[in-house]
């Protein structure tokens, strides 16, 4: 797999409402990887729209918190005991 780019994370753009971390692609596009991949180890974003793809150079301690998502399951049971 070869890498277009090192890109360190303080040049991406974070979304915090999607937890998502962009940076623009020469194609027009742009390269994408969710706080959730990141914090999972992974370090490269890719690109929708060809092939390229970027390592992203980030500490763990500089990510922001991955949020605790409730699973459907505890919704329900929440639900029935109103």
């Amino acid at each position: 797999m070869s890498i277009y780019e090192e890109i360190e994370i303080e040049d991406m753009t974070y979304d915090p409402d999607e937890y998502l971390y962009t940076y623009p692609c020469p194609c027009g596009d742009k390269f994408s990887i969710t706080l959730e991949e990141l914090w999972d180890g992974e370090d490269i974003a890719t690109c929708p729209s060809c092939t390229l793809r970027i390592l992203v150079v980030f500490e763990e301690e500089d990510l922001p918190e991955l949020p605790e998502f409730e699973d459907e399951e505890s919704s329900e049971k929440e639900l029935e005991k109103s």
